[in-house]
């Protein structure tokens, strides 16, 4: 594809996309950690992105998108939609950047990523989850500003950006000396970052867990076309993998390609949260343990070399307390 057709936002998202993602966050972002750690005899590589500067992955789709924008969509702004994790990944790069964001969160959201976005210095329009439609919401103030929406998972350069990820631990483990099929298990919300691993690593087996009521994707891939959540007042610690349904451009890409997938309960979460805790010594939040509890619990069988997605750690410390508290 041309560098126009790269830029165009009515596009598809690309394995090309994905390496030119990988080369401008490579200029920016020093990898992060892919750690081993031995799980019944054998190694599952963590890598632990909750040491990314915004706590999660979403920095790398963020930084892709806005710094692909032209000067003048710049000079009118952003607007994401997130619970938190994306909210920093696009407060972040539109501070570098110098340009202003606005971010659709929930007023339930963690208080440490509302605080932390702000502190980036992003404007927060709150809606009520559940209740009331962030894309909606996102969509009035892009028609009344003329901002750029940046969607969390449904859209090109995001998705691209989050393959990177993928990129990032397959040089890792060559780096290493390690080979083998390459089997990655990633925490999964609305498909950004199962696309992008997807069209980053395509000989590669891609396995998806999602929490408990928040399967969408799952039930989705299963019945062969998008279904939405069931009941979006089901409670779940896992705040930042609360998404109502995915959208067509995630699915286009996910459809026939996982190789298997599991629901995780918080008590397989908490599980994976302490053990990152005890054997890592890192704090992962809740939907960012989701990969790891998959394979804990044994819904999710590592094959070949295997890959955990530790996706984000930003979480209230009165929460992570309280989880892994509970297995005591």
């Amino acid at each position: 594809m041309t560098e126009q057709e790269l830029r165009d936002p009515n596009r598809k998202p690309c394995r090309e996309g994905v390496l030119r993602a990988m080369a401008k966050i490579a200029d920016i972002l020093p990898p992060t950690p892919l750690l081993p750690l031995e799980v019944d005899g054998r190694t599952l590589w963590c890598k632990a992105e909750m040491l990314q500067p915004i706590g999660a992955f979403k920095i790398r789709g963020a930084w892709h998108r806005l710094s692909d924008m032209t000067p003048e969509e710049r000079a009118r702004g952003v607007v994401g939609v997130s619970s938190g994790n994306h909210a920093q990944g696009v407060a972040w790069a539109a501070k570098r950047l110098g340009i202003s964001a606005t971010i659709v969160m929930p007023d339930n959201a963690p208080k440490a990523k509302i605080e932390a976005t702000r502190a980036l210095g992003a404007d927060v329009v709150f809606y009520q989850r559940p209740g009331q439609d962030r894309d909606a919401i996102a969509a009035e103030l892009v028609e009344r500003t003329g901002a750029t929406l940046v969607h969390a998972f449904a859209n090109p350069w995001v998705i691209e950006g989050q393959g990177t990820l993928g990129l990032e631990a397959e040089a890792q483990l060559k780096a290493r000396g390690v080979e083998g099929l390459l089997h990655i298990i990633a925490c999964c919300g609305g498909g950004g970052l199962s696309a992008g691993l997807s069209l980053a690593c395509p000989e590669a087996k891609i396995s998806i867990a999602e929490p408990e009521g928040w399967d969408d994707v799952i039930r989705s891939l299963e019945a062969g076309k998008i279904v939405s959540v069931t009941d979006q007042s089901f409670h779940t610690p896992c705040d930042a993998l609360q998404t109502p349904s995915t959208f067509p451009i995630n699915f286009d890409v996910l459809n026939g390609r996982i190789y298997n997938s599991a629901v995780v309960t918080p008590a397989d979460i908490a599980a994976a949260m302490r053990l990152v805790f005890e054997r890592l010594r890192l704090v992962v939040e809740p939907g960012g343990a989701a990969a790891l509890a998959a394979v804990l619990s044994g819904k999710v069988v590592p094959e070949g070399t295997a890959v955990v997605t530790l996706s984000g750690g930003n979480v209230d410390w009165g929460t992570f307390v309280r989880m892994i508290g509970e297995l005591r």
